[in-house]
């Protein structure tokens, strides 16, 4: 049975029976009969971990223990405001770290505590009053690979000298960059991680759009 825990490029966190590539981590979510509560942002460190792990397996979304969450790829993990794991994904954390040094123009052996990128994350993708993504106007050829935006109504995610539109099932259709004003849904700090060279694993229907999104679960 389908559960609600795949999260959009919009923060949001729906039901559906496609899977995902990554896993995502930030706190417990819902109660004992497996249903969400309101209380999905009360926490600032918001992860995004593999899927197998030293071969350790858990029941999904058992009582009293933290929420699994589901991504489709690494792009929608960030635009949703998840970064890498330290522990399962420690080089791509070092990378994320690097390019976090970089965008701010820090030293290489800058030290930073994870709890402050953790809490610069959470004031940038959260609106505290109204618990809702937060987002930023800008032009879509100015944007760095792996942002995701708004366009109509949908998510599309910029991926070279194109822009692919986001399901849940995978990428189905792709269309050339061009001076448009979107709305950007990638926190800003993340963008600009992103802008510094940090490249997240993208699903591999990024380089094959599909335009059945039924057949194509992965």
């Amino acid at each position: 049975m389908a559960r609600q825990n795949r999260v959009t490029p919009f923060g949001e966190i729906e039901t559906s029976p496609a899977r995902g590539t990554l896993m995502g981590n930030r706190g417990i979510l819902h109660d004992e009969a497996g249903r969400l509560s309101r209380r999905r942002w009360q926490h600032r460190r918001w992860i995004a971990c593999r899927l197998q792990y030293k071969s350790r397996w858990r029941p999904i979304m058992a009582p009293g223990t933290w929420t699994e969450l589901f991504f489709l790829d690494e792009a929608v993990a960030l635009a949703a405001g998840h970064r890498p794991c330290a522990q399962c994904r420690y080089e791509d954390h070092r990378r994320f770290l690097a390019a976090w040094r970089r965008a701010r123009g820090l030293p290489e052996d800058a030290r930073f505590s994870v709890d402050a990128v953790d809490r610069a994350l959470h004031d940038a993708r959260i609106e505290p009053r109204r618990r809702m993504q937060v987002t930023f106007p800008a032009q879509l050829a100015e944007l760095p690979e792996g942002s995701f935006v708004r366009i109509g109504g949908t998510a599309w995610l910029v991926h070279g000298s194109r822009v692919l539109r986001w399901s849940h099932f995978g990428y189905d259709r792709a269309e050339p960059i061009r001076d448009l004003d979107v709305q950007v849904l990638t926190p800003a700090p993340i963008v600009e991680v992103l802008r510094a060279g940090y490249r997240p694993a993208l699903h591999p229907t990024a380089d094959h759009p599909h335009g059945n999104q039924e057949n194509a679960r992965c």
